[in-house]
């Protein structure tokens, strides 16, 4: 079931940047997200970026030890979000970089708000998929 939820245009060109990793430069690639949290806006009917709830790369190791870990900290006790987390990690035959996607619902969330994440979670994935907007 579809929500009805809209979905901002700086979501949908914060994923393109994640995704796309065009950073050249030693201070670009500081400035490149590792992490962003989006909620809903005040009358529950766009999802949008959450002001101040992103990681930097350039933090990482700067301020931030545990990148992930810090993450993990921004996200609310008490109420669902959608996040990107750009994750680093190594196996056996090389090193590897993944861009997930989060729906955060914890116990703790009211049913009403895990119901809206939950029926909205379709429309960000189809606009992660196609193209970011102008």
């Amino acid at each position: 079931m579809a929500s009805g939820v809209q979905v901002a245009d700086e979501v949908c060109r914060i994923f393109y940047d994640m995704k796309v990793r065009k950073c050249s430069t030693p201070e670009e690639i500081k400035k490149r997200k590792k992490a962003v949290i989006f909620c809903l806006s005040a009358d529950k009917k766009c999802i949008i970026v959450e002001e101040g709830k992103e990681i930097l790369v350039g933090d990482v190791g700067v301020t931030i030890t545990d990148p992930f870990k810090h993450f993990v900290g921004m996200l609310p006790e008490k109420d669902c979000r959608y996040a990107l987390y750009d994750a680093s990690f190594e196996t056996k035959e090389s090193r590897k970089e993944e861009l997930m996607f989060f729906l955060w619902a914890p116990e703790l969330a009211p049913l009403k708000s895990k119901m809206i994440y939950a029926s909205s979670k379709d429309a960000i994935k189809k606009k992660f998929q196609g193209k970011c907007p102008s």
